[in-house]
């Protein structure tokens, strides 16, 4: 089981997801630094000084050691702009890469026809006559 175990970790697809599952959570962290601390002040601050986090609809007020119950909107609406940015960096990022492969692709020469033998030849003759 533990042979199984090596071989399974070993594979490279397996090695590449880990690298991509941890290089994201990094990605993840940035994005929302920049969305929390760069985008949404700015947006805020157009919009009349409001701060999206404290945005909310009180259903029911805080009564003693309970806290109040509320509809985090604000929150809702900053974390639509994480995902946005988030697809948007994505998209970007994939469209650069389908273009390099596109231009390596290009630069590529076309196989070559393969050379037919006098044998072949020959036999492509012969399997035609065959099938008159």
């Amino acid at each position: 089981m533990l042979k199984e175990f090596k071989e399974f970790i070993a594979k490279g697809n397996i090695i590449d997801l880990a690298v991509g599952v941890i290089i994201g959570g990094a990605f993840g962290k940035i994005v929302a630094s920049l969305v929390n601390d760069i985008i949404m002040p700015v947006v805020g601050l157009i919009l009349g000084n409001v701060d999206f986090k404290t945005l909310q609809i009180i259903l029911k007020p805080a009564e003693g050691e309970t806290p109040a119950l509320a509809i985090n909107y604000g929150m809702f609406i900053q974390n639509i702009v994480d995902f946005l940015i988030i697809a948007l960096v994505i998209f970007f990022v994939l469209k650069a890469l389908m273009k390099v492969k596109k231009e390596k692709a290009a630069e590529e020469p076309a196989p070559a026809e393969p050379v037919i033998t006098k044998d072949q030849e020959l036999l492509t003759e012969i399997r035609d006559l065959l099938k008159k």
